[in-house]
């Protein structure tokens, strides 16, 4: 079994967005080959239009140019990236997304998949911490068995 046909068989259910895409990062690229219902309910989206296509039509007028040039750098260089990005639902409003891609390597080294974890956060009020990780928290908590596996894997921790 391979690492994207493990993570399909846990993901459907789970309460955090999941994406994998094809390893191809340039335009049109990268292609979405699986996404779970929450990362549809996240976008507005059905899954039969979200599943063919490139992530990048959740970017908008407030998706900074800079934070995607870092993230498209982490890819290229087959390393994980870890940050927020302003996205928008297919009705046009747009929400902070946290976002945890990291590749997935076959047996070989060879980057096979990325898969994406993602989950909407909001600004904590008050003074924010040094870092981007102190400024935010998740929208919603979630309570399933995959939220403690995905902890173990330090997703949505910087590294």
């Amino acid at each position: 079994m391979t690492a994207f046909e493990l993570i399909r068989a846990f993901a459907h259910d789970t309460a955090i967005s999941i994406v994998i895409t094809d390893p191809m990062i340039e335009p049109p690229g990268p292609t979405i080959l699986y996404a779970n219902a929450a990362f549809s309910r996240l976008v507005g989206r059905e899954l039969d239009d979200i599943v063919g296509h490139s992530p990048r039509f959740m970017q908008g007028r407030e998706t900074r140019r800079e934070t995607l040039d870092t993230f498209h750098r982490a890819l290229a260089a087959g390393e994980r990236f870890h940050g927020y990005l302003a996205n928008y639902r297919a009705d046009g409003t747009n929400y902070r997304a946290e976002i945890d891609c990291r590749p997935l390597r076959a047996a070989d080294g060879r980057i096979e998949n990325f898969v994406s974890f993602e989950r909407e956060v909001i600004r904590r009020i008050g003074r924010p911490t040094g870092s981007a990780a102190g400024r935010y928290e998740p929208a919603s908590v979630s309570n399933d068995a995959l939220t403690g596996a995905l902890h173990a894997l330090s997703i949505f921790e910087h590294a």
